[in-house]
């Protein structure tokens, strides 16, 4: 697979300007409330143009919820929006940001002995060789924990030569935290790479619903590609060294129901309970990002199918 990821240059001049969108969307809330002196109520929208409510009688199982339209950068929907709570494999998106950075979609990864059986993962088997994007693929669309400590051990070393102050063994979680920072997203933290619960009382990472709109956000300009497996029913993956190939499904349930889907992800672990956040496009280069945390396991299907179908309304200005 021939890499798509574009040259170190071209990166940070593209990354300048996905940067202050990002920064705007977690920015917004502040700057409405002063244009109108007062900011929206949790669980309520916040006001719009049209004097038609599209999200009026929407009620959610989340305990956390956003809407944005990224091409203005307006609130339609938000509830406890700034609200940290535990993200699952929300945090899996940084993480693929992360590796993308310094390992080339193409370059080759051999499957660890941990990662494979029982222990690790059953589509996975010791010594088979993947491509860093099937990998990728592989551990968003499927929400593999294996995939993603395969990923950031595979990169640890490489994020070490850009930043040699990161520890060995936690490169790629150091850059992960270190991205949000940069971003403005001033809830989010992660302590481990999947974030998958460390224990009963504490989570593998936190952070609000309008961070994860503006992580989702930049990610879904910045590289797109990179997460558009995400975007589909399935992936089949073939390993490098032609010894595997496997379909694997999405965990996304409503990714057939969403139109024009640019990205998605999904969470569960005890201590979130059901999360999903998803990027897609209403009608012709009008992306919007909407996020659902803290619901229930298909609660938050339910819950992402209410925002889109009232988000369309909203944008497209039919009842």
């Amino acid at each position: 697979m021939e890499s798509n990821l574009p040259s170190n240059e071209e990166k940070t001049l593209k990354s300048a300007g996905i940067f202050a969108l990002a920064v705007a969307i977690v920015a917004l809330a502040t700057a409405a409330a002063s244009i109108i002196g007062t900011a929206p109520h949790q669980g309520q929208t916040a006001a719009i143009s049209t004097p038609f409510n599209y999200f009026a009688d929407i009620k959610i199982k989340g305990k956390a919820a956003i809407v944005i339209d990224i091409s203005t950068g307006q609130t339609l929907y938000e509830k406890n929006s700034d609200i940290p709570l535990p993200l699952a494999s929300l945090t899996k998106v940084a993480l693929a940001l992360a590796v993308a950075d310094v390992l080339p979609s193409h370059a080759v990864i051999t499957i660890p002995y941990y990662a494979s059986g029982s222990n690790g993962d059953e589509h996975l088997s010791k010594g088979e060789k993947w491509r860093v994007q099937d990998i990728i693929d592989f551990t968003l669309v499927t929400s593999s924990n294996a995939g993603a400590r395969i990923l950031a051990e595979s990169a640890d070393n490489m994020i070490r030569e850009r930043y040699p102050e990161f520890p060995a063994g936690y490169a790629a979680l150091s850059r992960m935290n270190e991205l949000v920072k940069e971003l403005g997203l001033q809830y989010t933290y992660f302590l481990n790479v999947s974030g998958l619960d460390i224990s009963t009382t504490q989570a593998g990472s936190y952070g609000s619903a309008r961070d994860m709109a503006a992580l989702f956000a930049y990610a879904a300009s910045a590289e797109s590609s990179l997460f558009s497996g995400t975007a589909q029913n399935g992936v089949l993956l073939t390993s490098a060294d032609g010894r595997g190939q496997v379909t694997v499904s999405n965990t996304n349930n409503v990714q057939g129901a969403i139109p024009g889907l640019i990205m998605g992800k999904t969470g569960l672990t005890d201590l979130a309970g059901g999360n999903l956040a998803v990027v897609f496009e209403v009608g012709l280069a009008h992306p919007v990002v909407a996020v659902v945390l803290g619901s229930t396991e298909y609660g938050r299907f339910e819950d992402m199918q209410k925002l889109v179908t009232s988000a369309q309304k909203s944008i497209m200005k039919v009842e």
